[in-house]
């Protein structure tokens, strides 16, 4: 059998050539920032410095990693915004369905009254100096907890995962559970749950994205340098050139310095932006199924 294909029109064809034009436009003005930085952590600090690098790295180099991995905060804020980024993302994800799922129940009395309440704080909020009063009163400031609690719930990813619910999970199902015995909880857990990967999947990366990337939370509550996460860090480098190179070991050529400093920002943004790019493939798949099926109108 011949295969029919429909003619494209001029216009058709002019529409896709311009879009490819477009498209390849974008892709060029996103990916090249990303190839010099990339270029830049590894070329010398003297290619860098003298600005000969343009896309591919010139006399490449270790070193500004190696002055990364020996500076006395980096691993320690590493290691903290790993550990906001992983204890808070679960204890987001948490409260996330926790509140979800009951507000997604018709049977839920007065659900409308709590949604509401719920959605007033997307459009009014205390303000930060309340906001500050409050975590100073509870006794959170300076410690880990003023990382993981104030924001703990994320109303809008809530939204998102009560409308995932009541469009996923048809009542039948939950008739089906009670008659067999079990429990709310039961059914969230063995259910619920396993139907939800693809919402699960979207809140939890835009939970650790949020953590990962966050530094104004730790500007503003936290005070140890022992506390900082990397992105507190990495805006003190960048943002206030705030280098102390007596922190790098082995570093003692006065002249290397400045080279050593510009070199060390390149370096930062790679070390802090690689692990959310190693993740992000494999969560990348449920986006479209879990944010087209979210947003729909519950």
């Amino acid at each position: 059998m011949e295969h029919s294909s429909i003619r494209e029109s001029q216009m058709d064809r002019l529409f896709t050539i311009l879009n490819y034009i477009i498209l390849s436009l974008f892709l060029v003005t996103i990916l090249y920032p990303l190839i010099y930085i990339l270029s830049a952590s590894i070329s010398s600090s003297e290619a860098v410095v003298s600005g000969r690098v343009w896309l591919w790295p010139i006399d490449p180099t270790l070193d500004g990693y190696y002055a990364v991995f020996k500076h006395k905060l980096i691993l320690s804020g590493f290691m903290n915004s790993f550990y906001y980024t992983v204890v808070g993302t679960l204890i987001n994800v948490i409260m996330t369905i926790l509140a979800a799922y009951p507000l997604s129940r018709k049977d839920f009395y007065g659900r409308n009254i709590f949604m509401f309440l719920f959605v007033f704080t997307l459009m009014f909020s205390g303000g930060l100096i309340p906001t500050y009063l409050l975590v100073r009163d509870l006794g959170l400031l300076n410690t880990t907890w003023s990382m993981l609690l104030p924001g703990a719930l994320g109303i809008w990813n809530m939204i998102i995962t009560r409308t995932y619910f009541q469009t996923t999970i048809p009542d039948e199902l939950l008739e089906a559970a009670q008659l067999d015995g079990c429990t709310d909880f039961q059914f969230v857990w063995k259910i619920v749950l396993p139907l939800s990967g693809p919402i699960t999947a979207v809140i939890t990366l835009f939970y650790a994205v949020g953590h990962w990337n966050s530094f104004f939370n730790a500007l503003i509550y936290l005070k140890s340098q022992n506390l900082y996460p990397l992105q507190l860090v990495l805006r003190d480098i960048l943002v206030q050139n705030d280098v102390d190179l007596n922190m790098l070991v082995d570093v003692q050529e006065a002249a290397k310095r400045e080279g050593l400093r510009e070199l060390l920002k390149y370096s930062l943004i790679i070390v802090a932006t690689a692990p959310l790019m190693i993740v992000y493939p494999f969560v990348q798949k449920y986006f479209v199924k879990g944010i087209m099926i979210g947003s729909l109108k519950g």
